[in-house]
């Protein structure tokens, strides 16, 4: 994972609505950019929903909210649209962004080896910083955790 204390790297994504997405945009705010496996998944489905559920209080401490995978545009859409989640999905296909954050990585699941997205949460303040990093995070937990770590 990428330091606390250390700089954010800057990217642009694309959104669920096609437009580019970057995170210099959001300076003088706090963003949660939070890395999940895969749309319409139990565990990123719990995930996502928590942070819907909790959006307010984001909204309320002046935080950002995106979620990024390496879904398609449309899987995205299909995934906020029927769950009525609010915060920005980004799209990472080639995992551009998700290598730049160290969350692109070897996994074991049931003893096979495979490349893929580490759950994983990042917290940049207002002057690009990092200032709350974990990786492997439980999905039902994340979004509380966050919240009271800002």
């Amino acid at each position: 994972m990428l330091a606390i204390g250390s700089k954010a790297p800057d990217f642009s994504l694309l959104d669920k609505d096609s437009k580019e997405v970057r995170l210099s945009d959001f300076k003088g705010h706090k963003v949660i950019l939070y890395f999940y496996p895969k749309d319409n998944t139990s565990g990123c489905t719990r995930q996502a929903c928590m942070y819907r559920d909790l959006y307010q209080s984001f909204k309320d401490k002046d935080a950002i909210v995106i979620g990024i995978s390496k879904d398609s545009i449309k899987s995205h859409q299909n995934f906020a649209s029927k769950y009525e989640l609010p915060f920005i999905l980004l799209s990472d296909p080639e995992h551009k962004v998700l290598e730049l954050y160290d969350v692109y990585k070897e996994k074991k699941l049931y003893g096979k080896v495979s490349l893929g997205t580490v759950r994983s949460t990042y917290v940049i303040d207002e002057d690009g910083k990092i200032i709350y990093a974990k990786e492997k995070v439980k999905p039902d937990l994340d979004a509380k955790e966050v919240l009271e770590s800002i």
